[in-house]
């Protein structure tokens, strides 16, 4: 009883001072998750083509102003049909020759409400365009931030394979000079020696697997870098607002229906009546008269009224707002989906957190009991087999301990990515 109580403080000692040297270890200089996220938006050719659609729209925007203002062209037209005995078109019709040099002035007359029903047209392109790289940005900060969750978890598994591999690679030496000396069996030394091995291998792969990890990353980033550096702990702090009626995931919804509301209204400008006028100035004559006196200008308008179509306006009407209906049960579908969704990962969050806490507690007491049975094993006071069990629990705790860690920051990544 006396034995255990010594071993039990032995371990709670053990713990503490494991936990200081942790501690140390994440005050080390190192890349953060916000580099690699800056990296990937900066190099990503998407964010670069929303950047150039929101140039063009100011381009068309412009373009569409410049469309109201009067346009001015310049014409010349000439015409010569010569009769050769007799033989030609009439000259009634040709005037033989002619000549005309105008220049001339068209200007439509649109009212404010087609050039408003325009513009609301290209701003609410802008939006959809807004909208669709801050969602771009959205996707590819969490898809950078899983992975470099991914690449961080790999990196600690190198870190813990690498500790084990020193521990039992120091106890190695021991071992064998208590094999030579009689403390211990050579059975129970090669069982000790394979578990030495597998931990060899396992640390190998897991330097492998943090190597493909952190490459993944670089790739996602746009980052042309083969070395290896030091990740720095992610830290997400989970966003807990409860989600509004209106969340940025619907914005899409509204634009649509502001979309649908103006194709509406432009159905309704096109059948008002279109009134455009024109003004010329030049030359123009047939050579038959006074050509020197054929300088004058003209005026004139057009008109046009729409009667009948067959129905057409109806049935746009009746088209759009079939299109209305989609678009209402989508949005009400995709909030309920939404809500469902945070909700769960909000439980799962929770359910992981307890579970971690109890892990890392028990990943705590193992580590401990290593230390305490490899003093023990010095002494051959315990059984090569039971440091081994030690051993194997102390990685499977650890195996558990990554994952759950994994876990807890994707879904609190995923929580944050919904709930805005």
């Amino acid at each position: 009883m006396r034995h255990f109580k010594n071993k039990f403080v032995i371990i709670l000692y053990l713990c503490g001072f494991f936990e200081t040297v942790n501690g140390q270890d994440v005050n080390k200089k190192a890349l953060d998750i916000n580099y690699f996220i800056g990296m990937a938006l900066s190099s990503s050719p998407l964010v670069k083509d929303y950047h150039n659609q929101l140039l063009i729209n100011k381009i068309d925007s412009m373009r569409l102003k410049a469309g109201y203002l009067p346009r001015v062209t310049a014409s010349s037209t000439g015409l010569y049909a010569p009769i050769l005995n007799g033989y030609g078109y009439d000259e009634v019709i040709t005037n033989g020759q002619s000549l005309d040099a105008l220049l001339t002035l068209n200007y439509a007359l649109t009212g404010n409400g087609i050039k408003n029903n325009q513009a609301e047209v290209l701003h609410l392109q802008r939006d959809s365009i807004h909208y669709a790289s801050r969602l771009s940005e959205l996707d590819l900060r969490k898809t950078i931030t899983e992975q470099y969750i991914t690449a961080y978890a790999s990196q600690q598994q190198v870190k813990f394979h690498r500790d084990i591999y020193h521990l039992l690679k120091t106890e190695e030496a021991i071992l064998l000079q208590l094999t030579r000396a009689n403390t211990y069996t050579q059975t129970e030394y090669l069982t000790f020696l394979v578990t030495f091995k597998q931990q060899q291998l396992q640390y190998k792969q897991a330097e492998l697997q943090f190597k493909n990890d952190f490459s993944m990353l670089n790739y996602l980033c746009g980052i042309n870098d083969t070395a290896s550096l030091e990740l720095r702990e992610p830290v997400l702090n989970r966003n807990v607002t409860k989600l509004p009626f209106q969340s940025f995931f619907t914005k899409r919804f509204d634009i649509d229906s502001l979309l649908t509301l103006n194709e509406r209204k432009s159905i309704a400008l096109s059948y008002k009546p279109k009134v455009s006028v024109y003004l010329n100035g030049g030359y123009n004559s047939s050579f038959n008269l006074q050509p020197y006196k054929n300088f004058g200008t003209s005026a004139g308008f057009t008109i046009s009224v729409p009667i009948y179509d067959g129905h057409q306006k109806r049935m746009q009407y009746s088209r759009l707002d079939l299109k209305a209906r989609t678009s209402t049960a989508y949005r009400a579908f995709f909030l309920k989906q939404q809500k469902q969704q945070v909700d769960m990962l909000n439980q799962q969050i929770i359910a992981t957190e307890g579970l971690h806490q109890q892990i890392s507690e028990q990943l705590k007491f193992t580590r401990g009991l290593i230390e305490v049975d490899s003093k023990l094993l010095h002494t051959g006071d315990i059984k090569v087999t039971d440091f081994v069990i030690a051993v194997n629990n102390y990685m499977a705790t650890q195996n558990l301990f990554r994952q759950t860690t994994i876990n807890r920051l994707k879904l609190i990544s995923q929580v944050n990515y919904w709930n805005r």
